[in-house]
């Protein structure tokens, strides 16, 4: 497989597969690539798929990372912070006081828990699909789609716990609306909650696939053109894409805890 696979003389379909390869889920983990790879256990149980797959392998590494890193940097802490604690507490102080807050108002403090842990797991995510033969977890429809249903439900909790069940029901629909209306509202309005997290899904699921399919269409154009003339250019562009893939690791994780953020603090505070 891989692009080893694709440069055999199977031609642009093969190559197309294996790009696809690339950026899929699978049931081993390579090693080197065509050649050497782990198997993952397969499980299955009561007709439901168990089985371990490289994602998430990758997102149980994320964890571990930020587990290891947050212990390590703030095993000593100080009123004076240095190093990586004075980076790590530069962000978390940046998206308290310019993202959270501002969207939530002082009730987001009490999550800011749940939206830290949102940004550096998805931003850890997203830069270890960055090492070469590893894999993007966020790449995965399945992983965004966890990470929206999770946001789904904390939007709900915070409405819930601000205003009560009852109220909060009725803060989905917008106040002086005609009861004649109140069919056709209810409905919309309840979508409209739904098409929230669809979006952060498919927004960070979306981006952090393009990256890649484009990084490795550049790879690819090599052995398209079947010459290394195309080389330097083909590989310049991707290295380009690559350290820009960078940015848009940090970007994305920012645009959903932003996005989470301003969706629990609509649920909080309807009026606004």
């Amino acid at each position: 497989m891989g692009v080893a696979y694709a440069a055999g003389g199977e031609g642009e379909h093969s190559i197309g597969d294996a790009i696809l390869h690339h950026v899929q889920d699978t049931n081993v983990i390579e090693i080197w690539p065509g050649h050497l790879y782990i198997p993952l256990p397969q499980i299955h149980l009561f007709g439901i798929d168990f089985s371990i797959t490289k994602h998430l392998i990758l997102m149980w590494v994320a964890c571990l990372v930020l587990v290891l890193v947050f212990r390590r940097v703030f095993k000593n802490p100080s009123a004076v912070p240095s190093g990586m604690a004075n980076v790590f507490e530069a962000i978390v102080v940046f998206l308290r006081d310019e993202v959270i807050v501002p969207a939530m108002g002082e009730d987001g403090k009490r999550y800011l828990p749940y939206l830290l842990t949102v940004f550096f797991f998805i931003l850890t995510c997203n830069l270890l699909g960055l090492i070469p033969w590893s894999a993007t977890a966020t790449g995965n429809i399945s992983v965004t789609a966890g990470l929206a249903l999770i946001a789904l439900f904390m939007v709900q909790l915070g409405g819930i716990r601000e205003h009560g069940l009852v109220h909060h029901a009725m803060n989905l629909v917008p106040p002086g609306i005609p009861f004649w209306l109140l069919p056709i509202m209810i409905p919309v309005e309840l979508l409209g909650q739904l098409t929230k997290p669809f979006a952060l899904c498919i927004r960070l699921y979306a981006n952090m696939t393009a990256g890649h399919l484009v990084i490795l269409s550049f790879l690819a154009l090599i052995f398209v053109m079947k010459t290394f003339v195309i080389a330097p250019v083909a590989v310049g562009f991707a290295l380009f894409i690559n350290i820009l893939e960078i940015f848009i690791a940090f970007l994305q994780a920012y645009i959903f805890t932003m996005l989470t953020s301003l969706f629990m603090g609509m649920s909080i505070h309807p009026e606004h």
